[in-house]
Order: C-alpha cells, then sequence, then structure tokens
C-alpha cells in the first residue's frame, strides 16, 4: 500500500516528500466511519488514535499510550511504531528529517485550523511546506472502499434533550453579537455540538441524531450559522419529509452536504444568504427598481466569522477572509458538557484566553439549572445500565463454575479440575455480546457507545484492546478479566469498567487492584474550589499506584454525552496539557477511571461516571465556592479482589456506603434471585 501511495506522491505536482494520513474525518471526529477509517487501511492499526506519515523511504504511525501494545501487534515490518510522549512528535520528527524544502501532503479536509497552523510554524524554519492536496491520495488507492451510507436523521425530542433548537440559536446569536461576528462555521459532529470530537456539535444544537459513525448517534453534516440564518449541510437523501418540516420550523435551511465549501466562499465575501431572504430581496428589488442591500445595521458591524481552530477543518478555513476570521473554541463545546444549561452565553465563560476563563468560573462559581432533563436523564440511563451489568455479573459467574469448576465471584480458591470435559466454552466476543443483549432490553437502549473491551489476562494490558470472533481469547478462570464497556440510550449515554477474577486471585494482583481502588476512591471524593482542572485532580487517582512505583499511559476521566459521544470535552482529567485548559464546573459529568496495565499478564481498570456538583463545604475560603463528585454508576466492586488491610477507615466507609446505594438503586431492577446475588456482592467489608 505504501508503495502505491509512494507512486502517486511522486506524480503529484509538486511532487511531495512526506504525505500525512491523520486518523480524523472532515469534522475532526475521534470515531469514523467505515469509509474514513484511512489510516486504518493504509497501515493496518485498527486503535482510535494514530496518524500515519508515508516518506519515500519510510512508514511511520504515531499513536499514544493506550495503543502501545496493540500497535506492536499489529503494525507489520515495514512500519515503525513512534510512542507518542516518548518519541519526537510528528511535525517534530518531519521537520528534522525531511529535507529543507519538503513539500507535505494533507488532505486539508481531514486536518484542524490548530494543527495546520502549528506544523506551517515549524516547517517555516527550514522552509518546508504543507501541501493541500485537491483529493485524498489514499481514496485513489483504496478500491474497496466501503460506499457512503444513507443513514436518516431522526429528531432527538425535547423530553429528551431539555432544550429547544429554538433556544439554542437564540443564545448562540446572542455570544455572536457579543464577539462582533456574523457567523459562526461549525463542523463537529456533535455541536452542529466539540473537543476533538467535531460532529456531536451540529447534532446538539439542532437536535437531531443520526447513525453514520457506528456507537456515536451523530449524522455527518456541517452548520453554518449568521446572525439571521442556520444551514444544515448534509446528504438529503437522509432527510425525511417529518425532518425537513422540523428544520423549517426551526428556521434551518437544508442543503446539501457538499455545498459547504461554496457556501463557505459566500460567506467569506457575505453573500450567503437564506432562499427565503434571496426570494425577498428578488421581490424588493422588482418592486423598488434598484439593488436591494444586502444586510442590516447590526450585521455590517459584526463582521467577524466564528471558527473553532480545533474542529474546524483546514479545507473551510482556508476559503474564509483569514483576516475577518474569529479563532476561539466553538461556544458550544461548553454549553453541550453543562447538561441542561441552556443558556449558552451564560455557559460560554471563556473570552480571549483561559485566563479569563478561570477568572470567570472563581468570580461566578454557581450555575442555575432551570431544567435538568439531561442530568436525570443520564442517572435513569445508568441505573437500567448497571441493572444489566449486575445481570451480567450473575449470569457469568455461573457459567464460570459450570463450564470452567471456577470457584466463582465470591470465593478465592483454586480451579475444580474435575469439571474439565466441557461441550461449550466461554470467549471474550461471546461473553461481551451476552453483555449487550442484557443491555438490549432496557428500556431507551439504542446501542453500545464503544465496542465493548472484553479482555483476559495478557489482553487486559492492552488498553483499548478490541477483540475479534476469530482470534479473541478464551476465559480463564486462573486469570484477571477486565470489561470495559457502555451503552447509548435515548436518555443518556454510559462508560463502566470493571475488572474481576472467577478463581483465586495472587497477592500481588489484589495489591494491584486495591492501589487503583484506592485512587478510584480518591479521587471520586475529592473537594476542590471552582476553578479547578482536571490537570490538578489527575493526581489524586495516581498517588496509591506511585507509592508502589506503578502508573498507567491514559488519562483519568473524559466527559460523557448525553446520547451522543461516549468521550465529550471540552474537559478532561488527565497529566497532559489540554486537561489544564478548561476548569471542572457544577453539571458537567467525567468519568473516573485510574488503572493498572502489566505486560503480558493482566490489566486492570476501574470505571464509574461522575456528576460535578456544588459541595457543601463548612467554609469557604476566598469566597470561591467548592465542587464535590456525585457517583451515578452502580455496580458492585469485587471484594475478594481487595487486600482490605491496604484501605484507611474511611475508604472501607466510602465502600459499604456505595454498595448500600447499589442494592437500594438497583432492587426496583432485579428480581429475587438477582438481588440475592448482589446482597452477597454488597455485604460490608471491614480493615
Amino acid at each position: 500500500m505504501a508503495a502505491a501511495l509512494r507512486a502517486l506522491m511522486l506524480s503529484h505536482s509538486p511532487p511531495l516528500d512526506a504525505l500525512v494520513v491523520p486518523s480524523e474525518d472532515y469534522h475532526q471526529s475521534e470515531y469514523v466511519s467505515a469509509r474514513d477509517k484511512r489510516r486504518e487501511f493504509v497501515s493496518g492499526f485498527t486503535g482510535s488514535a494514530g496518524l500515519a506519515l508515508i516518506t519515500a523511504n519510510e512508514a511511520l504511525l504515531w499513536t499514544d499510550g493506550r495503543y502501545f501494545l496493540q500497535a506492536e501487534q499489529q503494525l507489520t515490518n515495514e512500519w515503525k511504531l513512534m510512542r507518542s510522549g516518548e518519541d519526537p512528535a510528528v511535525d517534530v520528527w518531519m521537520a528534522d528529517n525531511l529535507p529543507t524544502d519538503a513539500a507535505i501532503g494533507i488532505d486539508p479536509w481531514c486536518i484542524s485550523v490548530d494543527t495546520a497552523h502549528k506544523w506551517e510554524s515549524v516547517f517555516a524554519k527550514k522552509q518546508q511546506k504543507l501541501i493541500q492536496t485537491t483529493t485524498n491520495l489514499v481514496d485513489e488507492v483504496w478500491t474497496s472502499r466501503p460506499p457512503p451510507e444513507a443513514n436518516p436523521v431522526v429528531v432527538h425530542p425535547i423530553k429528551f434533550s431539555g432544550c429547544s433548537v429554538e433556544d439554542k440559536l437564540k443564545q448562540l446569536r446572542e455570544e455572536l453579537l457579543q464577539e462582533k461576528a456574523r457567523a459562526i462555521v461549525l463542523s463537529a459532529l456533535d455541536e452542529a455540538s466539540s473537543c476533538s470530537l467535531a460532529i456531536l456539535g451540529v447534532a446538539w444544537l439542532f437536535n437531531v441524531r443520526g447513525s453514520d459513525v457506528s456507537y456515536s448517534p451523530v449524522v455527518h453534516a456541517f452548520a453554518i450559522v449568521t446572525l439571521t440564518a442556520a444551514f444544515f449541510y448534509v446528504d438529503k437523501r437522509k432527510v425525511s419529509s417529518e425532518v425537513g418540516s422540523y428544520m423549517e420550523k426551526n428556521g434551518i435551511e437544508l442543503r446539501d452536504y457538499s455545498e459547504v465549501s461554496s457556501d463557505a466562499v459566500l460567506l467569506a465575501s457575505d453573500q450567503l444568504m437564506s432562499a427565503k431572504k434571496a426570494k425577498e430581496m428578488v421581490s424588493d428589488a422588482t418592486e423598488t427598481g434598484s439593488d436591494a442591500t444586502n444586510n442590516s445595521a447590526e450585521e455590517k458591524s459584526n463582521d467577524l466569522i466564528w471558527v473553532d481552530p480545533g474542529t474546524c477543518c483546514f479545507a473551510l478555513y482556508s476559503k474564509l477572509n483569514q483576516d475577518k476570521v474569529f479563532l476561539q473554541s466553538s461556544p458550544l463545546a461548553l454549553a453541550k458538557s453543562l447538561k441542561n444549561a441552556c443558556n449558552i452565553s451564560s455557559s460560554i465563560v471563556h473570552r480571549s484566553s483561559y485566563f479569563r476563563l478561570l477568572e470567570l468560573v472563581v468570580v461566578k462559581p454557581h450555575l442555575e439549572l432551570e431544567n435538568p432533563v439531561e442530568i436525570q436523564g443520564l442517572k435513569n440511563a445508568h441505573i437500567r445500565d448497571g441493572a444489566a451489568v449486575v445481570q451480567y455479573l450473575i449470569w457469568l459467574d455461573k457459567q464460570m463454575q459450570e463450564i470452567y469448576g471456577a470457584s466463582g465471584y465470591f470465593i478465592g480458591s483454586e480451579v475444580n479440575d474435575k469439571v474439565q470435559l466441557r461441550t461449550t466454552k466461554l470467549t471474550e466476543v461471546s461473553v461481551s455480546d451476552k453483555l449487550e443483549e442484557f443491555r438490549a432490553s432496557k428500556e431507551h437502549f439504542r446501542g453500545l457507545s464503544f465496542p465493548t473491551i472484553s479482555s483476559v489476562g495478557p489482553n487486559g494490558a492492552i488498553i483499548h484492546y478490541n477483540p475479534e470472533p476469530e482470534t479473541c481469547a478464551e476465559l480463564d478462570p486462573n486469570q484477571m478479566y477486565l470489561c470495559d464497556s457502555g451503552a447509548q440510550y435515548l436518555d443518556g449515554t454510559t462508560d463502566i469498567t470493571r475488572t474481576v477474577h472467577f478463581g483465586k486471585p495472587t497477592s500481588h494482583e489484589k495489591a494491584c487492584y486495591t492501589a487503583v481502588l484506592k485512587g478510584h476512591i480518591g479521587l471520586g471524593n475529592a473537594r476542590f474550589p471552582s476553578g479547578t482542572t482536571g490537570h490538578v485532580l489527575d493526581v489524586l487517582a495516581r498517588v496509591p499506584l506511585w507509592k508502589y512505583g506503578l502508573d498507567y499511559r491514559h488519562g483519568t476521566g473524559h466527559g460523557i454525552g448525553s446520547y451522543l459521544n461516549v468521550h465529550e470535552g471540552p474537559h478532561q482529567i488527565s497529566f497532559r496539557p489540554p486537561a489544564r485548559h478548561v476548569p471542572l464546573q457544577s453539571s458537567m459529568t467525567v468519568t473516573d477511571e485510574p488503572g493498572y496495565y502489566e505486560d503480558g499478564n493482566f490489566g486492570i481498570r476501574l470505571e464509574n461516571v461522575l456528576l460535578v456538583k456544588e459541595a457543601d463545604t463548612k467554609f469557604n475560603f476566598g469566597d470561591k465556592g467548592y465542587l464535590s463528585f456525585e457517583h451515578i454508576t452502580w455496580a458492585p466492586y469485587q471484594t475478594k479482589l481487595i487486600d482490605t488491610s491496604l484501605l484507611v477507615p474511611e475508604e472501607v466507609e466510602w465502600l459499604n456506603s456505595y454498595h448500600t446505594k447499589c442494592r437500594e438503586i438497583l432492587a426496583p431492577h432485579l428480581n429475587t434471585p438477582e438481588m440475592k446475588w448482589l446482597e452477597k456482592a454488597t455485604e460490608p467489608i471491614s480493615a
């Protein structure tokens, strides 16, 4: 494949010294559709994060710590693995290793404005240049590329969204006026909702959902919102007459997906207008016999176009007058993360810098939720999901005992060797399919929120392991089993991880599990002043592991969508620099998921979704206001994996209290035998 691309690179005008093949699609999405998995097609690496670089003599792939082991297994000898955070970043490597005046090819639709600007700055030192290819070279050699699908757009009812399109557009336009902007270009799929998860923006703003990307209920679409009009760029085959009427009712004009390119040019020259306004202008001109003016005085005084440099592709940005572009994070990103903070203007606290963001959060820490529909929906979804996970653990416990002679979930003893003549077996895929069955029986279920990470023993050390039916491992009662899974419900998105052992865990495994649990509890119990970022809090989950010289290579927490992406920003809890940018705020959701991974042996991760809320503290130093977390995930921790001698009384008290709530909250969703199992699984422990 690299050879075919090199031939195209050589024949390109100008000839290319390197070709960048990123993971992202036209919307800078983390998860992409099958036809947009260009990096996977070229390299064979299937992880969700990575970048491939083809040069005249080398093929390199960059990925982060979640995927080091997976990439080592999937890349052929033709490829060199570059470990992000350990090896030079891709732009630094290109600047140092490619010749002076090198031409570096990119598809500008698949590169963000931020990335392009950063690379151009680095390359300028050696007169190296980014070359925007007119076509994607990978598409030219990908003869079996899947065709586009016409999956229907559906309206997400206000009983689940909690905020009308009319209100969202009204508040967005107020924000445009405040920033002296006359329009905003939205490319993130969940905005149109964004962090690097661009598609979600459009879906959030217009209260629509789709199925264009596996596991994410989003629609491949762009949006442009001006002070007087809103445009939705989508494959019109996906839009039913009912959805078309819904759009028209909300003042949103449907345009074909490909028209966003030409409309960006019109927007730059201030010629973009709705069909209705165009007709009115023609009518006015006919009646008066003179040219009708295009813009009101208000529109003329606001001449900037708002572009989110992290989610807008370089192709669209290049069509605008860059002197008139306001480069700033999308005002929808933070609004979307604050569940049912319908007032976009009040939730968009960043103005010119992140320092301003911190200042305003400290000054005004409290967010009043007028209509917390999304919060209640997320809580309800997690209760049903927790019941499904408990039912799965009960089923798996029974199967492991019957098929493999395991001592089971509660007893830590050796496997019964007498039970060896079995006609059936459990695999990582077959058991994850069973978990999906339990979830599918729950109200409002619409699918999984990501491919289930069902991993046994050494596979658990592959942080984002993706089992395949042909090659996955069989369950083993003598090894740890890590299951990271989640679902999409109409009222919320879920993500939960539990690690269990159905045989006799070693003292080392118990010590490691307990260290992870202590970090999980420590972060979840944190109280912190308003204005605190996830970068500050990340250490709380790692300290118990550091005590033993252990750690993990991934971040500790990410936001969760409301029937949107399972990974949502703009906030996060992580050691990585981007976690410094956005403070945690009341009504945000964030995961708490520390882990430990021992290559070749096992992996441990524990994950709950937390809701950020105002804390009731005795004092209020600096009059800042303080925040804390509320767990909304409900499933037991396996107590036989806990070395209770390593817990302090406060941790024991928290665990017993959490388990009591599990019983109370899940009881209405479980039958009598299931409740008996859960009661045993949540019996109080003592240090």
